[in-house]
Parts: C-alpha cells; structure tokens; sequence
C-alpha cells in the first residue's frame, strides 16, 4: 500500500474536508480538493486559507491547492484518497465505488465518516481491501486524534499504511478493532450528551452552568490524561484498584439512576435557547479564541511530555 505522499485527494469541501486540505497543504503536499458543488468550491479557497492561517502554514501553501468537479478525476491524481463527504450511506456507497474504479490500486482510500464502518460501503468496490475509516475530531487540522476503523475485507497492510501517512501528517491515529455505530469517541461524547441533556431538561442545571462544570473541572484533567488515567490517578497509592474498591459501588448506583431523555420538541428549544444564550451571539469570536487554546495547549502537553507522541498506543 504506498506510503510515499505528494498528492493527496479530498472529496468533499465542506468543513472536514477544507481542514483536511489545509493540513496537507501545511505539509508541502498537493491536494486535489473535489466538490461537484460549484457554490462549496468557490467556499473552499477562502476556508483553507483561514486554516491555514491556524495552522501558521508558509503564505504560499494554499498555492498547491487544485479545485475538481469530478472526485475521480482528483482520485486518480492522488497518492491517498480521504472521503469527506455527507454522512449518507447510499451517497458513500456510490462514491466509494467511483473512486475505487478511479484511483490506482496501491492507493488508500479512507472515509472520514463519523458513525458508518467501512463493511457498510466496502463491498461495491474491486479492491476493498484498501478501504477503511479514518475518522477525525473537528477541527482536524488542529486536533490529532484520527480514529482507525477496519472493515470485514480491509487487510492489516492497510491499517499499517492509514498509521504511516496520518502519522505524515501529524495526526495521533488510534486504533478501533470493532465495527460500531459512532466509533469510539462519538460514543462517549453521545453518552455524556444523554446525561447533561436529561439533567438540563429536569431543570437541574442551566445549559451555562453544565458546560462551565465540564470546562472547569473534569474537562480540565480529560484534556492532559482521560478518564482512565484521571481515575486512577485520583485513587492515591492504591490507584485504580482503590478508586474501583471505595467508590466503585456508589458509581453503579448512579448507573443506575442515569435516564434516557427524549429528544423533544421542548428539550430541544431549551438546549437551543441555552447555548444561544450563553454564547451571546459570538460563536465566532469564541471559536477563534478556543482554537487558539487549542494550538496552545497541544504546545503545552507536548512541553511537558502530556502528547500524544509521548504516550501509548494501539
């Protein structure tokens, strides 16, 4: 499976994808970006440039950027294939046996696709064994996490290849080894919605104060560590074998009292009018300055041997 980027294809120029590009753009490296929508295209060259600009990226960068209508045309250009497109998986299915046909047969094709494994999109292909997810968390050109995924005809010599070229690109790629709705990350973040959705809508908390409990306390020590590891550290000498022992059993019973809130029109409209609420009107200014806390942070935990280049793996 080739390894050894130049050119790299993106198809789709919605936010993942333009991310993706500016990433690789960051690197030296070509990008074919591919939309059939002209509107997203004439968007693109504006939305990379602003990533870039995170991303601190050479003011000439954005020049290696090529603009298609046509994914296959970009595919059979590229190196690797990154599929950023909507998360419909008869639009998937169709695309991935398009640039299945377009791409050569060395050349990895990965979806960014947030909830579908790739045995649900792989089968319409000739070489299937080069399919596999690669999932990454918003903003990727800023956040290294890619989650791995292999489907039931991706070869291992695939997964090896998706860690060396996002490892190329500096992304921290890790390995999900089971074929699940939402993947790992999006199970967690989906479970921990479930909880802050059902307390906000029993009127335990407001919409601002449950995301300052998260910002201001555990989201602090989840952003050098995770869960895990927090734990265990919390647990003294005894680490996690006393956590598990002391306050294992409370833990169960607040399992058992967790609920499962319905999405209604009501909680919506509360969750909706929280946020707006709490952001007053300044999602962009307070976007700009998390990302920039972002790149500050990732600098910090890599300082003090707290990244992901520092810690296991797979």
């Amino acid at each position: 499976m080739r390894t050894e980027l130049t050119e790299i294809a993106v198809v789709g120029a919605g936010s993942i994808g333009c991310s993706w590009a500016a990433l690789a753009l960051s690197r030296g490296l070509t990008v074919h970006l591919a939309d059939p929508s002209e509107t997203a295209r004439e968007a693109a060259a504006d939305a990379v440039t602003v990533r870039l600009a995170d991303l601190r990226a050479p003011r000439d960068a954005a020049a290696k950027l090529v603009l298609h209508d046509d994914a296959a045309e970009a595919a059979a250009a590229a190196d690797l294939v990154i599929e950023a497109g909507p998360e419909r998986l008869d639009l998937k299915r169709e695309m991935f046996a398009a640039l299945d046909a377009a791409a050569a047969p060395d050349v990895l094709l990965a979806s960014s696709s947030s909830g579908f494994g790739p045995s649900s999109f792989q089968d319409g292909c000739a070489h299937p064994e080069r399919v596999l997810v690669a999932h990454p968390f918003n903003p990727p050109h800023l956040i290294p996490l890619v989650e791995v995924v292999g489907g039931e005809a991706t070869a291992e010599t695939a997964v090896e290849a998706a860690f060396n070229v996002l490892e190329q690109l500096g992304r921290r790629p890790i390995r999900v080894r089971a074929e699940l709705p939402g993947h790992v990350v999006n199970r967690l973040q989906a479970a921990l919605w479930r909880e802050a959705y059902d307390l906000i809508g029993r009127g335990a908390i407001s919409v601002a104060d449950l995301d300052l409990a998260v910002s201001n306390g555990p989201g602090l020590r989840w952003a050098l560590l995770g869960p895990i590891a927090t734990q265990h550290l919390s647990g003294g000498p005894g680490g996690m074998a006393h956590v598990l022992e002391h306050l294992g059993p409370p833990m169960v019973d607040w399992w058992a009292d967790l609920r499962e809130p319905e999405l209604t029109p009501e909680l919506t409209a509360q969750l909706v009018s929280g946020v707006r609420s709490e952001l007053a009107g300044e999602d962009e200014a307070v976007r700009q300055r998390r990302d920039a806390a972002l790149q500050e942070l990732l600098a910090l935990k890599a300082r003090l041997g707290l990244d992901a280049e520092s810690r296991g793996g797979r």
